[in-house]
């Protein structure tokens, strides 16, 4: 069963908005950000959030993405306006549990006109 389910991604024109979700099917396992690859790149952080909610941001997304968690749902949100197309790639969040790191199967992020 996979342990991070994530789901939001598809495809926008730039300067549009999607919402990305990514909840965790047990509640010990704590969700901690977002990353993102494109083909023949590492992936790279895109934002990572703590347990008090405060939020790291990737230079590249500072200002046009917002991460936000909610406890209750064990869910964490990545909020994306202002799309460009260098966003484009396949987004992934990351999650702990005593000490291993657990990944969702990703979600197509595409921007494009």
């Amino acid at each position: 069963q996979v342990p991070l389910v994530e789901s939001g991604g598809g495809l926008v024109q730039p300067g549009g908005s999607l919402r990305l979700s990514c909840a965790a099917i047990r509640r010990d396992l704590f969700v901690a950000g977002w990353y993102r690859q494109t083909p023949g790149k590492q992936r790279e952080m895109v934002a990572t959030i703590a347990r008090d909610s405060t939020g790291n941001y990737a230079d590249a997304v500072k200002g046009r993405f917002t991460i936000s968690r909610d406890d209750a749902k064990n869910t964490v949100y990545l909020q994306m306006n202002d799309l460009k197309p260098d966003d484009t790639a396949v987004y992934y969040c990351k999650g702990y549990r005593m000490g291993y790191d657990y990944w969702g199967q990703g979600t197509q992020v595409t921007v494009s006109s």
